[in-house]
């Protein structure tokens, strides 16, 4: 019996040994696990943020998590009861791109019944206990806008198409573009003859912007226009009224037509914005606050209620010089796509 026992204990020994069926399988990436991400986007329409939601995803589950994503369809209603579906799924943390800038305090305050922390991801979040804010510089990407149009066009009739008065950024911008156009507004080299504000963004409603102020004037020396959509509604505007390449226009995103306006002469500059460096790094953080560690931040940034931690990456001024070298080669953007003639 005692030679049976050893070689009992043996063969257990043996099967440890070799790695056996006791050892549990190495964990892949994306794996279901205790981690879950939640990621509510505004919305889904326009290539910049599809792209959003690839890098972030591919990233969290490189981390051994996984994520949910909503999205609030460009409705703040609508995107509140989505934060609900994602809270009640049991996601450990969530990243909020909010629609409305002020009501989103309202996504927060349900997370923080569940105590789930918010990171406010490209768009502050007001008024609200925020964890963290990452984002560009949004008021450097206004003056870079501006300082390209300027050096294009020093003097003449402006319009700013400004973006949507919900959302944060577009108010940052606008304060950036201002900061460079005021001396030249207050010298009389510049008049601005517009300055609407477009709804969610809109390139039909930047078009119908733009025809209301070429119907004052059809002498008009540059757009700065706060996004490459609502730069794509200058540019529909401006063809129709044989306008295209005499006026200058920003934009911001670098999406496809504008980098193909940027090279045809019908637009002056974008402003790239890396989204894999944004996407990564928030995957990052939202990962950490899952399992309830610290998150880095480089500065902090008033939201009305608290100093958000915040991580801010710096943006780039890209035009038909420095489009290879950028846009391009960064992988953003396909040169043969670029250069194709529309």
């Amino acid at each position: 019996m005692r030679l049976m026992r050893m070689m009992a204990v043996a063969v257990v020994l043996l099967g440890v040994a070799c790695g056996g069926s006791s050892a549990p399988p190495a964990p892949k990436p994306g794996d279901a696990g205790p981690l879950k991400v939640g990621l509510l986007l505004d919305q889904l329409e326009t290539e910049r943020w599809a792209r959003d939601r690839e890098l972030f995803v591919s990233r969290v589950e490189e981390l051994f998590a996984r994520v949910e994503v909503r999205t609030g369809e460009g409705d703040h209603a609508k995107q509140l009861a989505a934060a609900k579906e994602l809270l009640d799924a049991g996601v450990k943390v969530l990243v909020v791109v909010p629609h409305d800038l002020e009501k989103a305090k309202e996504i927060v305050a349900l997370a923080a019944e569940k105590k789930v922390p918010v990171i406010s991801y490209d768009r502050l979040i007001r008024d609200a206990d925020v964890a963290l804010y990452v984002s560009f510089d949004n008021v450097k990407v206004g003056r870079m806008q501006a300082e390209a149009l300027l050096a294009a066009a020093p003097r003449g009739n402006y319009v700013l198409l400004g973006g949507a008065p919900t959302d944060n950024n577009a108010k940052l911008v606008r304060e950036g573009q201002l900061e460079v156009l005021k001396p030249a507004i207050s010298s009389g080299a510049v008049k601005v003859v517009a300055e609407p504000w477009i709804e969610n963004w809109d390139a039909a409603l930047a078009k119908d912007a733009m025809n209301a102020a070429l119907k004052k004037t059809k002498s008009i020396a540059a757009v700065v226009a706060s996004n490459d959509a609502t730069a794509t509604g200058a540019a529909e505007a401006l063809a129709a009224a044989k306008l295209s390449g005499k006026v200058a226009l920003s934009g911001q995103d670098a999406d496809l037509a504008a980098c193909k306006r940027i090279v045809a002469g019908t637009q002056t500059m974008t402003v790239y914005k890396p989204l894999r460096s944004l996407a990564r790094m928030a995957a990052g953080e939202a990962v950490k606050l899952a399992k309830g560690e610290a998150v880095e931040s480089l500065v902090k940034v008033n939201n009305g209620l608290k100093e958000v931690p915040a991580r801010l990456l710096e943006p780039i001024a890209v035009n038909k010089s420095n489009i290879d070298v950028t846009v391009i080669s960064d992988g953003y953007q396909k040169k043969e796509q670029v250069y194709q003639p529309s």
